[in-house]
């Protein structure tokens, strides 16, 4: 399993101050006052960290997910209510080898299903990090394990990012790593999933055309959707893309120079 880039060490976790999980809410008042309040504070047993924002589902409860912390201080998957009451739902890395994930760090998506899909950096069936879903009620299932093409991990590996859904019903995003350009760790893919888990790899970045995707995907009312690569160009700086559904790539913008990596 190789090393993610952007991955944060669980070594010294729990000598860490916590991260604090603020809901702000602001009201227009005569000279703009504003209220201000703390509805939950993570301790570590509930999580720790959460680096992504919430989704508001159709029951009226947040969701959103913990980098670490939890019970095996692998991340966990949470709700919230308007008022503040938090429920963990699931704790990642229950077992040995983390099967179902570990170390989210983007946003979970409601699918039309009515379940929460999401994507963690590391775990999963081959411990280069996965797609998962929860139902509102907190039944969690894996979805998808990434690298399971091979040992270059043709299908991708390490997704940093969240997911869409598609008017088509399918799920699309992005893996940081993985795919079948850049060797060794390669230059990561565009997928698109279905709710039941069947995998498409759309593209392949290949340095020149872009590098590194590390945020999701948003699709626009013309069908296609669009993204950005944080490496990679003809300037070495990234790009940004937009691809098809059915998986054409074109490339809209080079981005400046980027004098940490060169391609």
């Amino acid at each position: 399993m190789r090393q993610t880039v952007g991955a944060l060490p669980k070594s010294g976790l729990l000598k860490t101050a916590y991260a604090v999980f603020v809901l702000g809410a602001a009201t227009a008042i005569a000279g703009s006052a504003q209220t201000y309040s703390i509805l939950h504070t993570f301790d570590g047993t509930d999580g720790a960290f959460p680096y992504a924002g919430l989704v508001q589902a159709t029951n009226g409860d947040f969701y959103g997910a913990t980098h670490s912390g939890g019970a095996s201080s692998a991340g966990a998957i949470f709700e919230i209510t308007p008022t503040g009451t938090l429920t963990t739902l699931h704790s990642l890395c229950p077992k040995k080898g983390c099967k179902d994930g570990e170390w989210p760090i983007a946003a979970l998506v409601q699918a039309t299903n009515g379940d929460l899909y999401g994507t963690t950096q590391l775990g999963g069936a081959n411990g280069d990090g996965g797609i998962f879903k929860i139902t509102p009620a907190g039944k969690f299932t894996t979805v998808y394990g990434f690298c399971s093409l091979g040992p270059n991990c043709a299908d991708g590996e390490s997704p940093q990012a969240g997911l869409v859904e598609a008017t088509n019903g399918d799920l699309y995003g992005t893996t940081y790593n993985g795919g079948t350009g850049c060797f060794p760790d390669g230059c990561g893919t565009i997928f698109k999933i279905t709710a039941n888990g069947k995998l498409t790899t759309l593209h392949s970045f290949q340095g020149a055309d872009g590098a590194n995707p590390s945020a999701g995907l948003v699709e626009a009312t013309n069908g296609d959707f669009y993204g950005t690569t944080l490496y990679g160009g003809a300037n070495a700086g990234g790009t940004v893309f937009k691809i098809t559904p059915g998986g054409k790539l074109t490339t809209l913008q080079l981005l400046f120079p980027e004098r940490v990596r060169g391609w």
